[in-house]
């Protein structure tokens, strides 16, 4: 299993590095924390590191780390724009409770 990205997470990502300076990719980290014990973390970076997992989709890159990966097996980040607003979301198999703002999870 691995982590994708959706068509609409990739759109949104584009557009987002492309108004920044250089070439930014998106980093989805996992960090401890939030109301439900992790929480994910959401940074554009040049910085890559030569053991980041990374995912390549219609021009957008999302590069994760290793330790935060082994927590988002199987995920799927999408980005969802709707009444409530506009944010991106993991959908993440490996997660057992989230919390009502979809940033935290517990294992």
């Amino acid at each position: 299993m691995t982590v994708t990205v959706t068509e609409q997470a990739a759109t949104r990502i584009s557009e987002i590095a492309g108004s920044e300076p250089g070439s930014p990719v998106l980093r989805v980290s996992v960090e401890g924390g939030g109301c439900s014990g992790f929480q994910y973390k959401f940074d554009l970076t040049n910085a890559r590191a030569a053991d980041d997992f990374v995912i390549e989709r219609a021009g957008a890159v999302v590069v994760i780390d290793p330790v935060s990966l082994q927590y988002m097996e199987g995920a799927e980040i999408d980005f969802v724009d709707d009444l409530i607003g506009a944010a991106f979301k993991i959908k993440n198999p490996v997660a057992t409770a989230s919390c009502g703002c979809g940033t935290s999870f517990s294992v």
